[in-house]
């Protein structure tokens, strides 16, 4: 009996761990869902606009989100090649890089 007991109490947190990554992803989808659909309320795509709302909405709910720090990683890459062209080595070259990304 007591066997039959463990197997049901692990089963069931097994069970729990699964559904414990369905309840964090739905809020990310959730958010995305409300972004998408007030995206298309202001290109004036109501729900009366039928599959021109339906097309929109299906490329804006599949587009991956945009990736972080895209501008931070060109700026270094400028600053790094402009300290080069100068030729800035040890302190001077910190000094140059700090002032350049913080412009």
């Amino acid at each position: 009996m007591t066997k039959t007991a463990s197997i049901i109490v692990v089963s069931l947190f097994v069970s729990g761990l699964c559904m414990a990554s369905f309840a964090i992803a739905a809020p990310a989808k959730q958010s995305k869902m409300e972004t998408c659909n007030a995206q298309a309320n202001n290109k004036g795509l109501g729900e009366e606009a039928g599959d021109e709302r339906t097309a929109f909405m299906k490329v804006c709910l599949s587009a991956k989100p945009a990736k972080t720090g895209g501008a931070q990683q060109n700026k270094m890459k400028i600053c790094n090649k402009d300290a080069g062209e100068k030729g800035l080595k040890g302190d001077e070259r910190k000094k140059f890089m700090s002032t350049c990304l913080s412009n």
